[in-house]
């Protein structure tokens, strides 16, 4: 009978150090006797997010047995600061141990090469095992099952999370998503930290009100007691309700200022999944990961970050159908129907273009109708999924890095909020160039006009930031990156890894 190859575990090594540990600086030692999974991740992946909103659940579940440590592993040079670790940590509301490696030294370590990523650490068997993840409530291994029942005392985690002390994952601050301005003169934020929808004055500071219970859940109803997962775009309607993309929850909401009443317009709490509806009656159909939406051509489009696509919610039928994007990540242009985007996380309408935050690939994009009525889709800045940077100039050479914002300007332009490079970015559609607006933001996610005037949601800062747009644009020195990770040199033989 065939023996099962055994992995020896390398030590968890990061020069970012340890959170959530109480200052503690963990070892293999420490987690002797545990089942261990060790979940590599980096805070810019959507799939990377889907699958912390799984081990919520997973290590809630088997509390008693298991220990979940999380290896933040970094793409952009943004994630491999220590402090945006730190707030991706809170942002989150990560709650397990969480060593940062900037320098990818356990990601080398453990051969890994793509994210999210699994190691599961079985103690009775002492083998380390692979196992690829998706975020689309990927199953336990076949033998969890089996062995988990038999678990010794020893094996068990004392006092339950004993060796996850409650640190930086508080969950307590409010991380605005995306902002729009109100006929009132206010500003309605989505506020993803608290889960709620937050009513500001005019000044911008001012709390009016709130909506949502600010308990994370996925309920209609009043706004006191009404529930969101994690909200992110927000659009005004024609008759006057607001669209909310609830991305945690994987749906689209509706907020009505005059009843004050949260109902559902599309989603059913689950995540869109290979071969399920891309069409239907709204509530009937999965999202995956709503992040953006905006009011073009009578209809509500929707970046959905969670699919590598934009959808439309048709809203005198109640029905919603994927618009763009084949659900395949990457920068494709052409017909609406073969483009490929990677995780639209903003949108804007301006005249007859929808333009679009393509995060992953650090582009803005733009969608087209032709003449036949068909849609077309086009790249203005960027060129792939692992060119990123900061660099002003001509459209075809500029370099964003992860953007998650867009805003139409009056004078035709388009403001980019360029949130890993901390910067407000600007592109000219009639020139082809890009240049740099404001620097020393930290983390825009969105933006809008005001008054001829901009404010930006810094949602690193926990605030909208007023600027007054400048005449002339910075300059700015120039960096390009590329992600690029080493080969990894691995023993002649037959692999046990799944």
């Amino acid at each position: 009978m065939a023996t099962r190859a055994r992995v020896r575990a390398p030590e968890l090594v990061g020069a970012g150090g340890w959170l959530n540990t109480g200052g503690r600086e963990l070892t293999l030692g420490d987690l002797r006797g545990k089942i261990v999974l060790l979940d590599f991740w980096t805070f810019c992946c959507i799939n990377c997010l889907h699958v912390l909103d799984e081990l919520r659940e997973l290590e809630e579940k088997h509390r008693d047995t298991l220990v979940i440590v999380g290896v933040h592993s970094p793409k952009f040079v943004h994630e491999a600061e220590h402090q945006a670790v730190v707030d991706a940590v809170e942002r989150y509301d990560v709650r397990h141990p969480v060593l940062d490696d900037p320098e990818l030294v356990t990601w080398k370590q453990y051969a890994v090469r793509a994210w999210p990523r699994w190691w599961w650490w079985i103690p009775r068997a002492m083998w380390w095992r692979s196992t690829p993840v998706r975020g689309m409530r990927t199953p336990s291994p076949r033998w969890w099952t089996s062995w988990r029942p038999s678990t010794p005392p020893r094996a068990r985690c004392a006092g339950g999370r004993a060796v996850c002390a409650a640190g930086v994952g508080a969950g307590g601050a409010a991380v605005p998503g995306k902002a729009i301005r109100l006929p009132s003169g206010g500003y309605l934020v989505a506020d993803s930290g608290h889960h709620s929808l937050a009513e500001l004055a005019a000044d911008g500071e001012t709390l009016v009100r709130r909506i949502g219970s600010g308990e994370r859940g996925f309920a209609d109803g009043p706004a006191d007691r009404a529930r969101f997962s994690e909200p992110q775009g927000l659009a005004l309607l024609p008759d006057g309700g607001i669209v909310v993309a609830d991305t945690v929850n994987h749906a689209l909401r509706r907020y009505d200022p005059a009843t004050g009443e949260v109902t559902t317009l599309a989603g059913t709490g689950r995540q869109w999944w290979q071969n399920s509806p891309t069409s239907g009656p709204g509530p009937e159909v999965d999202l995956s990961s709503p992040w953006d939406v905006a009011w073009f051509e009578d209809r509500v489009w929707i970046a959905m970050a969670g699919t590598h696509q934009l959808w439309s919610y048709d809203p005198e039928s109640g029905t919603v159908a994927a618009a763009a994007g084949t659900t395949n990540e990457g920068l494709v242009d052409g017909p609406a129907a073969e483009a490929w985007f990677a995780q639209p996380s903003g949108l804007a309408a301006a005249g007859d273009r929808l333009w679009v935050a393509d995060s992953e690939t650090s582009a803005v994009r733009y969608v087209s109708r032709e003449t036949d009525g068909s849609y077309t889709v086009r790249t203005a800045v960027g060129t792939g999924l692992f060119d990123f940077g900061h660099r002003d100039g001509e459209a075809g050479q500029a370099l964003l890095q992860h953007p998650l914002g867009v805003t139409a300007l009056p004078d035709g332009s388009v403001a980019i909020a360029d949130t890993y490079n901390h910067a407000l970015r600007r592109f000219d559609p009639v020139t082809g160039e890009v240049t740099t607006l404001a620097t020393d933001l930290r983390e825009p996610s969105g933006a809008l006009v005001v008054d001829g005037d901009i404010a930006v949601v810094e949602s690193a800062r926990h605030r909208l930031t007023r600027l007054r747009l400048p005449e002339e644009a910075l300059a700015v020195a120039a960096t390009a990156h590329r992600t690029q990770r080493p080969a990894t040199e691995v023993a002649p033989g037959r692999s046990s890894w799944t």
